[in-house]
């Protein structure tokens, strides 16, 4: 603001005793690249926005502080499906593309991952070109909208962060149960006890309401983002609210949808988030 006060000053002066009026650089010419290509440029795209660093062998670029492309829970999760060697895979909420690469490294024979936030979209697009992903389609849009369209089937299903993020949990769960007969899934839960411990947390719940799909019972804690949309590194979901469901409920939905064979993971009660779990649920005999 200071800077182009300066330059409107000084054109203003120009023109006063009669010197021609230099044109103010525009921006646009910032957005250009002056240096010999190199993958860091492009990761400086979102140069301070990135959430996840970069795998082995390329340890030495910069982007973000999380180790998203070597996560043990996606490691524990491809064991625990029996392995992805082969196989369709489709990811909700790939974020930044780490565990779309890892089901890549894994062996996976295609993967759809689909985000619906137009700035981790591109962040996909970045990661994948600097690691050079070949086997994996970055979709953008909404992954609900798409699970309630019949004819989508893969051998196995990841879904690391984003229940919690959804307005209707159950329906989702029952609509990745038709889409599979293997899915794992990482999701916080709603603890009254454990929320109210969390200071940052506790004031985004509202009460429980009672809810029904396709026949199952269940209860909503409704958790609004508030503050938290207002900034480029938001990770949410697509609305200003979500809806979370209690452990009890959450198991019982994949029960309901069928998917009753369940080997959980890491449980971490006193996550900074609130508590959180890792699961793997197969329907009985997949």
């Amino acid at each position: 603001m200071l800077a182009k006060l300066v330059a409107r000053l000084r054109a203003v002066k120009q023109a006063a005793i009669g010197q021609p009026v230099q044109p103010a650089r525009t921006t646009m010419l910032d957005q250009y690249v002056h240096a010999a290509p190199g993958p860091q440029h492009a990761l400086d795209v979102f140069a301070g926005d990135w959430w996840s660093s970069l795998p082995g062998p390329y340890a030495e670029l910069k982007a973000g502080p999380l180790p998203l492309f070597a996560d043990e829970r996606i490691t524990w999760a491809i064991e625990a499906l029996g392995g992805v060697a082969g196989r369709t895979v489709l990811e909700l909420g790939p974020l930044e593309g780490g565990h779309a690469y890892m089901l890549e490294q894994a062996g996976a024979a295609s993967i759809v991952s689909i985000e619906a936030s137009t700035r981790a979209f591109l962040k996909c697009l970045v990661a994948k070109e600097v690691t050079g992903m070949k086997r994996t389609q970055f979709l953008l849009g909404d992954f609900e909208e798409y699970l309630r369209q019949d004819g989508h089937r893969f051998d196995a299903i990841v879904a690391s962060g984003v229940l919690y993020h959804t307005r209707n949990p159950v329906e989702l769960i029952h609509n990745l149960a038709r889409a599979t007969d293997r899915l794992f899934m990482w999701t916080h839960y709603y603890d009254r006890e454990r929320v109210a411990k969390v200071a940052h947390m506790v004031h985004r719940f509202e009460e429980g309401r009672p809810a029904e799909h396709a026949g199952f019972r269940h209860t909503l804690y409704r958790q609004n983002y508030r503050e938290l949309v207002e900034t480029t590194r938001f990770a949410g979901g697509s609305e200003e609210y979500s809806s979370w469901l209690g452990r009890d409920d959450l198991f019982g939905a994949l029960a309901h949808a069928g998917l009753s064979d369940i080997r959980v993971g890491v449980e971490e009660l006193e996550h900074t988030n609130g508590p959180s779990i890792s699961f793997v649920a197969k329907r009985p005999g997949a």
